[in-house]
């Protein structure tokens, strides 16, 4: 079993499809949308991936994978997001359109390597990982930011938004989707030797 993990679902849970000067409700109204469609799938990806134990496995995946990604940027240019958090909204947008060729590349690189220490030391996975590492720092601002809007009270002229504020949008953000360590994504889980019985 080989230790990969992938940051799909964060854009996709991220942001949903539409624009035209949302307010912070639309916002989140589309964030849990967009979530409760494309959640299941992200999580049959990184699955899959988990579970990879050739290269080919991977490029099938991130085959895939680089389809959602191209609906998530998507979507995502298609969302204006409210002022308070446009700023973060970009940056993730940005990170997303980065991220992009970079998964191209990594299919790509899945499917013409001939083993996994080859894959595992790859360009390609080396960018991959800097990549993740780059998103679940976006991904942790950016739901540092929205706690803290909320606990501003900017939310307060948002009766439909009751106390638990912070638990709704924290169930969208999806930043627990990135793995623990991302430097480690496509690195073989190191084996504990058993020693030879003595004689």
């Amino acid at each position: 079993m080989r230790r990969v993990m992938a940051g799909i679902g964060v854009g996709l849970l991220l942001f949903g499809c539409g624009g035209g000067g949302l307010s912070l409700t639309g916002y989140v109204d589309r964030l849990n949308a967009i979530g409760d469609r494309t959640f299941p799938q992200a999580e049959v990806l990184i699955s899959e991936l988990e579970r990879s134990t050739t290269p080919r496995d991977v490029n099938a995946t991130m085959e895939r994978m680089v389809v959602l990604r191209i609906e998530s940027v998507q979507a995502t240019e298609a969302l204006d997001p409210p002022e308070q958090i446009a700023d973060l909204h970009q940056l993730f947008l940005a990170w997303e359109k980065r991220l992009l060729p970079i998964e191209e590349a990594l299919a790509a690189r899945a499917g013409t390597v001939t083993g996994w220490e080859e894959f595992s030391e790859s360009a390609e996975v080396a960018a991959y990982r800097a990549a993740l590492v780059e998103g679940k720092q976006v991904c942790i601002e950016f739901q540092t930011r929205l706690d803290a809007t909320a606990k501003r009270g900017v939310f307060a002229d948002t009766p439909w938004l009751p106390s638990a504020l912070s638990e709704v949008v924290e169930a969208r953000l999806g930043c627990d989707l990135f793995p623990e360590n991302p430097e480690n994504v496509f690195r073989p889980v190191p084996t504990t030797a058993v020693p030879e019985p003595s004689g």
